[in-house]
This record gives C-alpha cells, structure tokens and sequence, in this order.
C-alpha cells in the first residue's frame, strides 16, 4: 500500500499543479516503458486498448481479473503513477472497485456513466454522481488521495440521447466534482467551443482525448492549454497509429511487388 499511496500523491499533486499534463494510454508494458522512457510523469491504461492486445473486446467484455492483471504489470514496470480505465465499474461496488485497483498498484481511474454490462443503460447524471462520491469514500477509507477522473459520455451520445448534450455533459461534470473527482472526461470534444465551455463549468482538471500526431479538433497541446484543459490523453489512438503505421510498412515485406 505503501507504493500505491505514494503514486497516488504523485498523481493528485500533478493534477493539483495547475499545469496541463499529458497522461499517454498505453496497453502493456512495451508501451508503458517507451512512454516512461521520454519522460511522461504518469501514465492511463485504457481498456480499448487492452482489450486489442489480449485478443478481448472493449465495453466490459474482458474478465475484470485479467484486466487488472495487465493493470499490476504496467504499474510494476514503471516508476510513475498509473490510472486505469475501468469503464462503468464493471459491475462492481464502489468500495470493491477501489479495493481491487489499489492491488493492482493503480494510482487512479476512469469511471464512466455508461453500463456497458447493463445494455449501454447510462446512468442518470445523480446516479452516476453518487457511484463516484462512494468510490471517492471508499478510497479515503483506505487513506489514499486516489485520482478518480469521472467521465461522461454525454456529448458522444449526441442529440439521440440528450436534448442539449453539451449542456447535459457540463451539469455531469459540475456533480462528478462535488463528488469527489479530481478530473472530469467529458469525451466526444471537437472544438475549441465546446472545451471553453465544460473548462469554465468546472475548478477540476478537464481531460481530452488527443492523437499523439495529429492532436485535438480543438488544436494543438499550445491551443489546448491556452483554452484551459489541464489533463490530455490519448484513449486508443496511439494504439491505433501504430497499427496504421506497421501495416503500411509492414506490407512492403508481404509483398515486395505489391
């Protein structure tokens, strides 16, 4: 407990800094370690992209055991902080949720309100409000400043779901506060517009997905912080850059005639 106390501090002084850090997602620990090798000071784990690289499915569909397993491995093979995407719980309590990650040497998670268990049901934004706030007890119980990054799936569900998806993700990430996160995710953000508003509606760290070439919709990491955004991560989209990068290389030795 001892070494996941003190990445949690890590983690919770880089989120309280004020500055904008960059937390690259990675999927094992090849790309944990490259990433520690540059310099990065923490690092996510993304369930996508763990999903792929262990022959599963993302949306809750891997065993939460096998999952974690990865979690402890890339927690135990570099020394930075790590947080991991746990969906919407896959199914567990709060405390439970919290008691399992702390094992696995997670210094932090995602916790998203769409129960991929259940359907893709998204929670209601108090239900989901209140799963964070029990989470955020659980991990004070075990007296560590764990980083819980709520997110919502809000705008990227769009107007099917929700009248004013927008509006809808900035009331989430107003209650996932008060609850106790020390971030918010509102995915799905595209434009310089849409991230002004949901950084002005909370006093949080907002996270946005990037792609580590071509950066945000918003702008590059300069315009992200000058529009505020203080926490940026890459989802599956390192993952995926690689792939297109291997194969158009790759391709080549298949067949050299090609």
């Amino acid at each position: 407990m001892t070494n996941v106390d003190q990445r949690a501090r890590e983690l919770a002084a880089l989120h309280e800094s004020g500055d904008l850090i960059v937390l690259p997602t990675v999927w094992d620990t090849w790309s944990a370690r490259t990433a520690a090798a540059v310099g990065f000071d923490g690092l996510t784990v993304g369930s996508h992209p763990v999903a792929d690289a262990i022959g599963s499915a993302d949306g809750e569909q891997m065993d939460f055991g096998d999952y974690l397993e990865v979690v402890r491995r890339i927690a135990g093979s570099v020394d930075l902080p790590v947080s991991a995407d746990v969906e919407s719980g896959y199914g567990l309590a709060p405390d439970e949720l919290i008691s399992r990650l702390l094992d696995a040497g997670a210094a932090g998670a995602n916790i998203e309100d769409v129960v991929h268990g259940e359907g893709d049901r998204v929670r209601d934004k108090h239900e989901h409000a209140d799963y964070i706030a029990a989470a955020r007890r659980a991990a004070d119980d075990a007296g560590v400043p764990f980083v819980i990054n709520g997110r919502t799936d809000a705008v990227k569900l769009g107007g099917e779901v929700f009248s004013d998806p927008l509006a809808e993700a900035a009331e989430r990430i107003v209650l996932m506060e008060q609850a106790g996160a020390r971030s918010v995710y509102p995915v799905g953000l595209t434009s310089a517009d849409q991230v002004t508003r949901l950084v002005r509606a909370v006093s949080i760290p907002v996270n946005v997905t990037a792609h580590p070439v071509k950066g945000h919709g918003a702008g590059d990491l300069a315009v992200l912080r000058n529009l505020g955004v203080r926490r940026v991560s890459f989802g599956p989209l390192w993952q995926m850059w690689l792939t297109k990068v291997s194969t158009e290389q790759l391709s080549y030795w298949a067949d050299p005639d090609r």
